[in-house]
């Protein structure tokens, strides 16, 4: 299967009580990291890599952009057997989508462009259905597009096959062919075109390509001198080589078109030491005025005033661990899986790049764990099996289960937001990563906690084994018993 930039695997569970995150004071900063905290942080990621059967992986610590570890593990070329260092280079996937973020609100700081636009100020020739989509919609994914890297449109019968080059003017004609899935700002859901459609926005105000514009105006002044546009002709130092995992084996990435490696979705190169540039340059005003910074860290309201059910601002997730504020993304792409995040109020950040693809990899675990490693109060709960006084919840899970490996549509049984979130590219990847493991495995739970947005209702975590394959699963149910929430992850041992 192949992976997409976004970094999730299944639907989103709800959240709630997010807020906007200013940056945290200078005081407090992180101490140089002792030989223990190293030799944990080493530990943790080997034991990780041979679990997760990642290749490569580079890990960044930060204090206010100050490197405390900047390290590579394991092979950045399996075939030439190259270690990972701190120069190597990995792909963006989605982590590339916040530089686009930041690029927009340049734009509006220059009053080239606002966020109340209408996009077809800039897309004319669009149907009627664009005029209502703003540009703060396509930032925070509420514009209602479809999503144009499905497997049907981009395989060799679809009108974005992965394998063909497009113009850009092209690929916008293509956009604009499909279907609009909901009114925009009524419902969140995370759309690669929504980006796409920025990247094209800015060649159109600046006359430049997102990717010359974005060099320009972040990546040279930052002296972020090894980050890039994707290329497979160019000689590029240090480069990385992405895999999959394919039937048990390791395969080299996919090939794709040098059109869907330069979209601004995610197509870009970096590597650990230039994105603890890019993190210093985020606690400051070097880029943005901070009430720029504080827009897109603040978690965007649909139309009914709520803020939306992932926690997303425009090109971040924000939320909290262990009631540390926390601002993050992950990414994926041709084999590649990244993961940013950011804990201002602890001064602290952490980057984990691999070179495996989304399916069987999860930096943003990693990452996680790492800043608990590094600061204590921020090391999530390790997910140990407990007891389960709801036995309800797990029976229900189970005949979902049985559904989704038969192919049924559970959409019906579902909130009308968790069944938006469902698209049937997610139902048959969900089904084809479940046929593994039901029927015949065993449901445990690991964890259960309290949805403050419904009182009564919960949240449960259940670990799905069989044999050595497991994943985990994220359920909770709405007062009238239909599904809200319904999540699937790589199995892992921490929160």
């Amino acid at each position: 299967m192949r992976i997409a930039r976004i970094f999730l695997f299944a639907a989103v569970l709800l959240a709630s009580g997010h807020q906007a995150l200013a940056q945290g004071p200078s005081a407090n900063l992180v101490p140089p990291l002792d030989s223990q905290r190293i030799q944990s942080i080493d530990s943790f990621v080997a034991k990780e890599m041979a679990r997760q059967r990642i290749p490569g992986l580079a890990v960044g610590i930060y204090n206010r952009g100050s490197i405390l570890l900047a390290k590579g593990y394991g092979q950045a070329n399996v075939e030439l057997g190259v270690p990972v260092k701190a120069e190597t280079i990995f792909q963006s996937g989605s982590v590339g989508k916040q530089f686009v973020s930041a690029a927009i609100m340049m734009l509006v700081e220059e009053a080239k462009l606002s966020l109340d636009d209408s996009i077809t100020k800039y897309f004319p020739d669009a149907p009627a259905t664009w005029k209502p989509i703003l540009i703060k919609n396509l930032l925070s994914h509420t514009s209602g597009l479809s999503e144009y890297e499905s497997d049907d449109r981009t395989g060799p019968k679809g009108p974005f096959y992965l394998r063909l080059d497009f113009t850009e003017d092209e690929l916008v004609t293509k956009i604009e062919a499909l279907p609009i899935e909901f009114a925009p700002g009524d419902q969140w859901g995370y759309r690669n075109t929504n980006y796409v459609i920025l990247g094209v926005l800015i060649h159109k105000v600046t006359g430049k390509p997102y990717a010359e514009f974005l060099d320009e105006r972040i990546f040279k002044p930052l002296g972020m001198t090894s980050t890039r546009l994707i290329s497979d002709r160019d000689i590029i130092l240090n480069r990385a080589a992405g895999y999959e995992i394919h039937d048990g084996q390791l395969k080299n990435q996919e090939w794709v078109s040098p059109t869907f490696n330069s979209t601004a979705d995610g197509a870009l190169y970096f590597n650990v030491l230039d994105l603890a540039k890019w993190d210093e340059a985020l606690y400051g005003t070097r880029l943005l005025k901070q009430t720029s910074l504080d827009r897109i860290w603040t978690v965007y309201p649909l139309n009914d005033g709520k803020p939306n059910p992932s926690g997303y601002g425009f090109a971040w997730d924000i939320d909290l661990q262990n009631g540390h504020k926390r601002i993050h993304h992950g990414g994926a792409w041709q084999g590649f899986t990244c993961n940013i995040s950011r804990y201002p109020d602890d001064n602290l950040a952490v980057v984990v790049l691999t070179n495996l693809d989304a399916g069987h990899s999860n930096p943003g675990t990693i990452a996680h764990v790492i800043a608990g490693l590094v600061e204590s109060a921020l090391l999530p709960e390790k997910l140990a099996a407990i007891a389960d006084s709801q036995p309800t919840i797990a029976a229900t899970l189970a005949k979902t289960l049985d559904q989704l490996v038969a192919g049924a549509d559970i959409r019906q049984q579902t909130t009308a937001k968790l069944a938006a979130l469902i698209t049937p590219d997610m139902a048959k990847s969900v089904q084809q990563r479940l046929s593994k493991l039901w029927p015949g495995g065993k449901l445990t739970l690991v964890k259960r906690t309290p949805l403050s947005d419904d009182p009564g209702q919960f949240q449960s975590t259940f670990r799905l084994s069989k044999g050595t394959e497991a994943l985990l699963i994220g359920f909770s149910l709405a007062p009238d018993g239909k599904i809200s929430g319904l999540g699937f992850s790589p199995d892992r041992d921490y929160e």
